[in-house]
């Protein structure tokens, strides 16, 4: 969620020198970013416990960096201010807005509302430092090149490309499988487009595969196909991207990309749908029906009796969502 925020940034602040400080994996996402520099903290290795952030925040200072924006607020990254803020750098940290969600997730008088963007937060950071940037609707569309490994992988025919991302971190996020099944059933059956299914893992790879063969139509899973980096390249290719509440979707907005969330436990309204989407793309369950969602800002709390939330998202309306948007 940071990405589309840093765009922002360098084209309201051109002459700004930017660096990414992030796990090495995260490189690809800052990749396609004008003129941002990436850093990698190795938080498993040299920069590990107190005495490796110290060695980080040497690191940090020798590239002469005037100000630090905290965008994560966690433990970490408080202690590394802490050494930072001895030799006087000026920082900023995001406010997370705990006491907000809080009330926004609590089972009675819940304050339903919808709180600010994660974007919106990140955005209020820099800020803080005296740069001042617009996060407006843009309709602009990043179409990375295809390798020959991932038109080898995928194909090459002319054909509209729809992405689902079928899983998410907990449970209570994820859209029953058989209604996840029909859903896709339905598009190989009214659709032309190839279908490319997203995840990770051992588990979701074996089970993703097993569920494309299963069905009739192209249906393909492309986990552990790809790296990152190629992965990222596809993704920005898709004419949708299907997503619950997690990474895959905010991965092809980024990108310009149509994305449809499905809703379990957690809500829009804590701030973490996907980027410039609209709201009618963002499918909940019933709310009358079950009226204490959402039950966890993460989804990792499931209230009794509502295991079953996703079940009144009817599967033929996610679908006829999805043909109104490839204009079908």
């Amino acid at each position: 969620m940071m990405v589309p925020v840093l765009r922002a940034l360098r084209e309201a602040q051109p002459a700004l020198k930017i660096t990414v400080l992030s796990r090495p994996f995260l490189r690809p996402l800052f990749d396609q970013i004008p003129e941002v520099q990436f850093y990698a903290a190795e938080v498993n290795g040299k920069h590990k416990g107190i005495k490796g952030l110290y060695q980080l925040a040497q690191e940090i200072k020798a590239l002469e960096v005037d100000a630090v924006a905290d965008l994560h607020g966690v433990l970490r990254s408080q202690i590394l201010r802490k050494f930072l803020a001895l030799s006087r750098m000026k920082c900023a940290v995001i406010e997370k807005g705990r006491s907000e969600k809080k009330a926004l997730v609590r089972p009675t008088n819940k304050d339903f509302k919808p709180l600010k963007s994660s974007h919106q937060r990140y955005a209020q950071v820099f800020e803080k430092l005296g740069c001042t940037i617009s996060l407006g609707p843009t309709a602009t569309r990043l179409k990375l090149p295809l390798n020959e490994h991932i038109q080898n992988v995928v194909g090459t025919e002319p054909t509209q490309w729809i992405g689902i991302a079928p899983y998410a971190q907990h449970a209570a996020k994820m859209y029953p499988p058989d209604l996840m099944r029909e859903l896709i059933e339905g598009l190989a059956k009214t659709t032309q487009a190839k279908i490319l299914l997203f995840g990770g893992g051992k588990k979701e790879k074996e089970e993703l595969e097993q569920l494309a063969k299963s069905i009739k139509g192209a249906v393909l899973s492309i986990v552990g196909a790809l790296n990152f980096t190629d992965e990222l390249a596809l993704i920005s290719n898709l004419d949708i991207m299907v997503s619950m509440d997690s990474a895959n979707g905010h991965l092809a907005a980024n990108y310009g990309v149509p994305v449809l969330t499905l809703w379990g436990g957690t809500h829009p309204y804590a701030g973490f749908a996907p980027f410039n989407q609209e709201q009618k793309n963002q499918f909940i369950p019933d709310l009358t029906k079950y009226p204490k969602l959402p039950t966890s800002i993460y989804g990792n709390k499931v209230v009794k009796g509502y295991e079953d939330v996703m079940r009144t998202i009817d599967p033929t309306v996610v679908l006829q969502r999805i043909l109104n948007v490839l204009g079908l």
